[in-house]
Formats: C-alpha cells, structure tokens, sequence
C-alpha cells in the first residue's frame, strides 16, 4: 500500500476567468496534493492510504467521505477540534491554476501524537510535498515521520513550492526542500521550480535520487534514472482545468512502478523508463480535460491507450 501524508483540502475554484477579486461564483472541489495523488492512485487500481488532518467540520467531514468513496483509506486522518479544515481559493487563468492557501488550518496542526506508526509495516512506499514545511507543528511532524520512513520504505517526494506560504521566509524554505531532498529516493519537479531552486543554488546532481521527474506541462517531462535519461512528448489535448495535473502525474508514476513490480527494488532499464513516463504523461494529460483536482481517469477508462496497456495490464487488470 503507498502511503500519502500532508494536506487535504477544500479548492473553491472560480467559475470564472480573470482576476479573483472580480469572480463572484465558485465551485466546491476536494483538493490537497498529497491527497490527489493517493485518489489518482485509488482510481488506477493500487491500494493507497492518507495520513492528514482536518478540522471537526462539515468541510472536514466532507472530505473523508469523498476519499472513502475514492478508495482510499483513511484510518489516518485525525479530526482537529481546534483548527478549521484548510481551504483554497484557485484562480483559472487560460485553465492554468493561481494560489490562494489560508494559514491556521487544521493540517499545519498535525503532531507527532497524531501519527500511528504501525503503517511501516503495511506501506510500501511514503509520498511527501513541501506545504506541510511552511508551518509548525507540521513541519517537525513530517520530517520525524520521513526520518522514522528512511531505510525501512521507499520515498517519494513531490517539491511543489508554495512561494504564498513562505513570504519573507524563502531561505528557510530552500533548507527544508534541501533536507527533504536528502531522504527522498524518487523526486518529481515542475520545470519552473528546477529553475527557481537553481537560481537559488541548489544542484539536485549533489543528491543521490533512484528516480527524478521533470514535468513540463505542454513540453512533456524527462525522466533520469541512474545515468539514463530519456525526454517523453506531451500527451496533446485541449485543458479545461490543469488543478491537480502534476498530482495525476506522480500518482501515475507511483502506480506504474508499483504495477511493474519496481518500487521495492528501484531498477529500470530504458525501456521501462519510456513506459513508466508515457503512462504518467498520459495520465497528467488527461487529468486536465475535467474541472478540479480529483480529475484522474480511471483505470477502465484507460483501455483505449496502449502507453496504459503496456503498464496495467502487468497486474492482470481487466483493460
């Protein structure tokens, strides 16, 4: 089972174009990085967990049921009776997502107490992002359950910079992606977030990943696999809504891996590596043609695709 922990969430994303204090409408969607990524997984078919929080709220309440309905295991989320369940306000611009996270919400609050170690043992791999970084006591939670995770399971590490969350505080955020990095086994990075942590003096070369993902939206990805590198073209479509692409592609590249028997012993030759970043590509593309971040096709939806045969059908789904 993969195990996701960090944020899940409530994205109110503007039914309108343009500038959000001219919208006056908004849809309610569940949202959250790490939660994306264990429904993308859930509706690919591989076993998933979240460990988070939300507020004792009809909001926190709502979330819960939508990931049950999804599939995914919730056992580990915990209610907060003092914080309000995180919400977000997305701007759409050309189908291209804008941030608005409010602070003092229920998953910056999660506390050591609230973590249940005993997942070790059911998890085949933990997945982490970067928001849960930006507040205490969240951020000492996520590396005490990363530093418990490392050696034990692999891990998985989304960079997602949420430059809102650290205004005036950049340099400790370039730290902490800099010690996540440092137990992260394989990395995915948006093309533009490469670029800030270079201009930053970052070099991901002086890490030691198995596997990095660099997403380039329109321009594809490239995925570099000790010393094989290979660039994968974009699936082409016309986006509604790219909220959550970058979730539906690490999810599909988790579940790739986990179907092609890879996660444990993280070994591909180039082919492999072709067919995990098609599947994913594929995936992220797709995602984009529905509104909001739970927009992951499911895996019978996927027959029609031979770069989803060529990883499904691994598992004897019935494509």
């Amino acid at each position: 089972m993969i195990f996701s922990i960090g944020e899940v969430l409530i994205d109110f994303i503007a039914k309108e174009e343009g500038p959000l204090k001219k919208v006056s409408t908004f849809e309610k969607h569940a949202g959250g990085a790490p939660a994306n990524v264990t429904v993308g997984l859930a509706r690919l078919k591989t076993p998933t967990a979240l460990i988070s929080k939300v507020g004792a709220d009809p909001f926190g309440e709502f979330l819960v049921e939508q990931l049950e309905k999804e599939g995914v295991k919730t056992d580990y989320i915990r209610f907060d009776k003092e914080k309000h369940t995180g919400v977000v306000f997305v701007q759409l611009i050309g189908a291209k997502p804008e941030f608005i996270l409010y602070d003092g919400v229920a998953y910056f609050n999660l506390e050591i107490d609230d973590i249940d170690f005993s997942f070790l043992e059911k998890a085949s791999l933990l997945h982490f992002g970067s928001v849960l970084f930006a507040r205490e006591p969240s951020r000492s939670t996520v590396f005490e359950v990363i530093k418990k995770a490392k050696g034990k399971i692999p891990i998985s590490y989304d960079v997602n910079i949420r430059l809102d969350l650290w205004r005036g505080r950049e340099d400790d955020m370039i730290k902490d992606i800099e010690k996540a990095l440092s137990f992260a086994e394989i990395v995915k990075i948006g093309d533009g977030e490469l670029a800030f942590l270079e201009n930053h003096g970052v070099d991901l070369e002086n890490f030691d990943f198995k596997l990095m993902a660099v997403t380039k939206g329109e321009k594809g990805s490239e995925m570099i696999h000790r010393g094989i590198k290979v660039k994968i073209l974009a699936h082409k479509v016309e986006p509604v809504d790219t909220t959550g692409a970058g979730d539906a592609f690490m999810a599909a590249l988790l579940s790739a891996l986990w179907y092609m028997g890879k996660l444990k012993h993280l070994e591909l030759n180039e082919e492999e590596l072709l067919r995990v970043g098609r599947f994913a590509n594929l995936v992220a593309a797709l995602s984009t043609l529905r509104r909001g971040a739970w927009s992951v096709p499911r895996a019978e939806e996927l027959k029609e695709y031979k770069e989803a045969r060529e990883v499904l059908i691994r598992r004897e789904l019935p494509l």
